[in-house]
């Protein structure tokens, strides 16, 4: 009978999602490389990955994987604090910190899992967490088990972060106020360099996570390497799972944040480490990053090559959306550049607030600018940006 009242509530969520045009499934896709996939039996052109330097199918990524496989086996075998910091963890974090010019970083399983367990190392009750009011969830998840006072800025506003700063900084104790370096859904930059004096004129501490950055501004060194001089930011999280190609996330901050986290953020202590194979990728896509300044360059310029040809203004990252509104008429976009033979996902809400549903275009260092080209006119055959579409983040 239990298992029978499960599936009841089960099958009514599903049934209001369809209701409102919000369900989701998931479909087998086979990435042949960098840009080309295979689904539902067709050949397309993918411009919705994150993988925007390409290194999923690099072959030094590729083969650094294989070899680790071989001499270290398949799994780590147990949390890093039991047996599973493997000397890779090592080697990786180390070239993180010089990348990012900390003392140290500490390598998480995933972006979701180091936001979620950097926040409550750090903050608990009686304590602040101001987050922009696009972070992503992640950021809400960790500042929610932290059980620390949340308040959100408007996106991108410092003065309004200031503001809150001013009104009721003095009530707490520690405090953490935490953006994006890029927004993922809209691809704009935070202000960072105005952020980050904000903070420190409160004595809070920034976090930034640069998740759609790193890799790709500032010489791949991530967002705030924009800036010139580069702000102060004490806590530098980023993920190893899009620029880089492969899986995880890292914290850069100094030598003492670091090993606190090793000691208290319950995402590491308590899950198994990496797989080796997924280290030492990383390893070899960091490498790859610190010393391809060509290959980092290409995704914005890609991006800045489609918004031209499509009359949008100048991006500032490789991410750029078209907002067309309803659901459906995201989807129906969608489906027509598929029939084109190019793959753009619609993204819905919960991602996105309701009626801002959206394409959302990605641009890799492989893309071609012929193939830009031919995307382009394909969105340009739909009158996207002329029939009442609205163009965030750009």
């Amino acid at each position: 009978m239990s298992n029978e009242s499960l599936d009841r509530f089960a099958n009514a969520k599903l049934h209001r999602l369809t209701a409102h045009g919000l369900r989701r499934s998931v479909v087998d896709t086979q990435r042949t490389d960098a840009v080309h996939i295979r689904r539902g039996g067709r050949d397309l052109l993918s411009f919705c990955c994150n993988d925007y330097l390409g290194l999923t199918h690099h072959p030094a990524v590729k083969a650094a994987a294989a070899e680790a496989v071989e001499a270290y086996g398949a799994g780590a075998g147990a949390s890093r604090l039991i047996t599973g910091n493997h000397d890779l963890y090592g080697v990786l974090e180390s070239k993180l910190a010089t990348l990012k010019g900390t003392e140290a970083a500490c390598v998480f399983g995933s972006g979701y899992m180091a936001n979620s367990g950097i926040l409550p190392a750090l903050a608990g009750p009686g304590d602040l967490i101001i987050i922009d009011a696009l972070g992503h969830a992640s950021m809400h998840m960790g500042a929610r088990a932290s059980r620390a006072e949340i308040k959100t800025f408007r996106h991108n506003d410092p003065d309004d972060l200031a503001e809150l700063l001013d009104d009721c900084r003095g009530s707490f104790g520690t405090c953490l106020v935490v953006t994006e370096g890029v927004f993922s859904m809209d691809g704009d930059r935070a202000p960072l360099d105005r952020l980050a004096t904000v903070a420190a004129d409160h004595d809070a501490w920034l976090m930034v996570d640069d998740a759609h950055g790193f890799g790709v501004l500032g010489g791949g060194r991530g967002s705030a390497w924009e800036f010139d001089p580069h702000p102060d930011i004490p806590l530098q999280m980023g993920t190893l799972s899009k620029a880089a190609g492969v899986y995880g996330a890292f914290l850069c901050a100094s030598a003492p944040v670091i090993d606190l986290m090793k000691n208290r953020a319950r995402s590491l202590v308590f899950t198994t480490g990496l797989p080796p194979s997924v280290i030492a990728s990383c390893i070899a896509a960091v490498d790859i990053i610190a010393t391809d300044a060509d290959r980092v360059a290409q995704p914005l310029n890609r991006a800045k090559d489609f918004c031209h040809a499509v009359g949008l203004p100048v991006p500032e990252s490789s991410i750029v959306p078209l907002v067309v509104g309803a659901e459906q008429a995201a989807i129906d976009a969608s489906v027509a550049l598929e029939d084109a033979g190019f793959l753009v996902t619609p993204i819905r809400p919960p991602t996105v607030p309701a009626g801002t549903s959206r394409l959302r275009f990605t641009f890799t260092a492989e893309h071609t600018p012929a193939q830009v080209s031919a995307l382009a006119a394909a969105v340009n055959a739909l009158s996207l940006t002329t029939a009442g579409a609205q163009v965030v983040g750009g």
